[in-house]
């Protein structure tokens, strides 16, 4: 087994707090360190939620820190500690895990983030402003703006999403229609899509789903993809374990719990 120095705990949320542009976000969750646990961590865990499931493996793994995209104590939901929140935190505490939670300020990173690595699973290509930011629309500018590569059909990139996300996407729309500009978001960000029409994509890919997306589509001519909110969101977790494991002398495993949602 390969021996690490590891990092001091503080050291590791000030760094991911930085780089990941923190304060910049409201978000419906705190970002960062939900719960601290060592001071010293040299294996880490990331995930895209930090289920019990999640928790257990790390605690088998000997872990020190557990990093996801879906922490915990979301706004307005039921603060009571009993159920499966009193065993979540239980087995953090007593195994004294740290739990970082990274929820917008990891979609919107134009290198790790969510959206960044989708696009390159996808073969989309971000359209680049003057500054060399990726194009964005949306609230908070979560939306990501660009266009299918060899121009694509919406079949070749519903075709590709059920190739590489392992997943069967909803598509709606006409599958023969040649997509100039795609908007996407991942996880439940169907909401978005009237931001995208706004700024003019022919394909909106998403997560999730509601029942409007169907009328806005048909209506719109817009054609609407929703390819899972956990495949959507697997990646862009996975590379910011693999920027953290080059930043710092500690082991990073990515363990996927698969999700069907």
């Amino acid at each position: 087994m390969t021996s690490t120095t590891g990092v001091a705990t503080q050291e590791l949320a000030q760094w991911l707090d930085a780089t990941l542009n923190v304060a910049a976000f409201k978000d419906y969750c705190p970002n960062g360190l939900q719960v601290e646990g060592k001071t010293h961590i040299t294996r880490i865990v990331t995930g895209v939620t930090a289920s019990e499931a999640l928790l257990q493996a790390a605690v088998e793994r000997h872990a020190d820190a557990v990093i996801v995209h879906h922490g915990w104590f979301w706004k307005n939901e039921d603060p009571r500690v009993r159920g499966p929140k009193r065993r979540r935190l239980q087995l953090a505490l007593k195994h004294e895990l740290n739990v970082f939670g990274y929820h917008l300020p990891l979609d919107a990173h134009p290198e790790w983030g969510n959206n960044a690595q989708l696009g390159l699973r996808l073969g989309l290509s971000p359209r680049w402003n003057a500054d060399g930011k990726p194009e964005l629309c949306g609230p908070d500018n979560l939306v990501w703006l660009g266009h299918t590569q060899d121009g694509n059909t919406v079949q070749d990139i519903a075709n590709r999403i059920r190739t590489t996300l392992k997943r069967e996407p909803l598509v709606i729309g006409d599958l023969n229609a040649r997509p100039a500009k795609v908007a996407w978001c991942t996880g439940g960000a169907q909401g978005f899509m009237d931001a995208a029409i706004d700024a003019g994509a022919d394909l909106y890919i998403t997560g999730e789903a509601s029942e409007p997306n169907f009328h806005l589509a048909r209506e719109t001519g817009v054609a609407f993809i929703a390819a899972g909110h956990h495949a959507t969101e697997r990646y862009g977790i996975s590379a910011l374990g693999q920027a953290i494991a080059g930043q710092f002398d500690v082991q990073v495993e990515f363990i996927d719990l698969d999700n069907p949602i």
